[in-house]
């Protein structure tokens, strides 16, 4: 690390008046109220009944109550300092059979928290899909469907319309490559389908959903601010060995260009030899479809990856090496702490001269917190933070066009497959009797932005 960077004492001067500066959260983690005010099933309701599929085997049907205790917690945004706030809009809560009769109820509850957070002075920032497919639509095969394009188009005119006249912050999904992967790949999230079969197809699915979602947006929001989110990891190869260094450029084309260099016009990456396998879902005008001109461009990034060539490993002949085995500090995730990832993530997007301009939608770490004397003392997601934001001040005062930051997450939640088990948030929860705590790190970020 640049050690005048290090040694910079973080303020929100240095990133210039016009950075934005936000908190990040998303439905199914923080809502409950699983089936309250005639809300749908939805895949997550479904996967989460199931035996063994989540860490302890919690359930998200209380989370963190945000759906009862949104203006609690949107006072705690206020009282933190805090002016923008992303959250997701449940699907399922709009329309509970994925299509067709829209549940007013579910409209009226998203008004509600829009308009609350307007009085606090408060940007919403909306996310339209974040993994919460209704169960109704997966039953005809979900992502792997392509109605799904035509079923999101409906989903996102709604909103549009619900909501476009007060919020001028939209992403149309959340990080595609992990909930196709997760979800219709390897089987450890939500819907639970795994093979290539369901993850090709889903890949498509997913990329033409994001960029028809969007031209919704355009049309119906033309002076909207529109993008999408994508998650990133900084890839590098476990030794200069010609077979690792090629098995991390594989790497880092499933992770970080599976879905960004479609949407940017580029076609999938070519250096994905099983990604031949996807023509059979192209249809004659797909590739017009596939790509957008999005205002911006939302990455997440949390860490970085060591990857070594596996024969074993199919299609991608590749492996990452386990950052516990490398003797690295790592967060309760089993995540390395590599401040420097985020920054070099930066650099390789801002090289895109499609991308307009970048916002961090998504930065933060668990650690295992716990209350002593009715405070939480988080002292190395402080150091977390205050390290990441010295690498995105680095970036961008060497010109890269990142524009924002906002920390995952607001609050202790529900982690998907983890369960409780993860505290990510800046906000301490007792999932028992639901009581807030600020943490330290929490009182950090009001200072910043005092």
């Amino acid at each position: 690390m640049d050690s005048t960077i290090q040694d910079t004492p973080i303020n929100k001067q240095l990133f210039g008046e016009d950075f934005t500066w936000g908190v990040s959260t998303a439905a199914v983690q923080i809502e409950g109220a699983h089936n309250a005010d005639g809300k749908g099933e939805s895949i997550w309701d479904v996967f989460t009944a199931k035996k063994g599929k989540i860490l302890n085997g919690h359930h998200h049907r209380i989370a963190t109550d945000f759906y009862n205790r949104y203006q609690d917690d949107i006072d705690l945004i206020k009282q933190l300092n805090i002016p923008n706030f992303r959250f997701s809009i449940s699907w399922a809560r709009i329309l509970p059979n994925g299509t067709g009769a829209v549940n007013q109820a579910g409209i009226d509850y998203y008004n509600r928290i829009i308009d609350y957070c307007l009085q606090q002075d408060i940007q919403p920032w909306l996310t339209l899909y974040h993994w919460d497919l209704p169960h109704a639509l997966e039953l005809q095969g979900g992502w792997t469907n392509r109605a799904v394009v035509d079923w999101f188009t409906e989903y996102v005119k709604i909103c549009a319309h619900a909501f476009g006249d007060r919020v001028k912050h939209w992403m149309v999904m959340n990080e595609p490559a992990v909930f196709t992967g997760a979800g219709y790949f390897f089987g450890i999230h939500a819907p639970g389908k795994t093979g290539i079969k369901n993850f090709m197809p889903a890949i498509h699915h997913a990329v033409l959903s994001i960029t028809a979602g969007a031209k919704v947006l355009r049309g119906a929001l033309p002076d909207a601010e529109i993008g999408t989110t994508f998650s990133c990891s900084y890839i590098e190869p476990y030794s200069d060995n010609p077979k690792d260094v090629a098995a991390a450029v594989r790497v880092d084309a499933l992770l970080n260009r599976l879905f960004i260099e479609p949407i940017l016009g580029l076609g999938y990456p070519a250096e994905l030899a099983v990604l031949k396998g996807m023509e059979k879902y192209i249809l004659p005008g797909d590739e017009d479809n596939l790509k957008f001109d999005f205002d911006f461009i939302g990455i997440q990034n949390y860490t970085r990856e060591i990857v070594k060539y596996s024969f074993f490993t199919p299609y991608i002949h590749a492996s990452l090496v386990k950052a516990e085995k490398r003797k690295v500090p790592v967060t309760a995730m089993g995540w390395e702490v590599y401040p420097a990832s985020i920054y070099h993530i930066l650099k390789k997007y801002d090289k895109y001269p499609q991308i307009k301009k970048i916002y961090l939608t998504e930065s933060g770490a668990a650690f295992p917190d716990e209350v002593i004397n009715s405070e939480v003392d988080d002292p190395k997601r402080v150091e977390y933070l205050q390290k990441y934001l010295q690498q995105v001040l680095k970036a961008k005062n060497e010109g890269c066009k990142v524009s924002g930051y906002f920390i995952w997450t607001l609050t202790d939640n529900f982690e998907w497959a983890e369960g409780y088990n993860p505290r990510f948030g800046i906000i301490y929860v007792d999932f028992e009797t639901q009581q807030r705590i600020i943490k330290a790190s929490g009182l950090w970020y009001a200072n910043l932005l005092r």
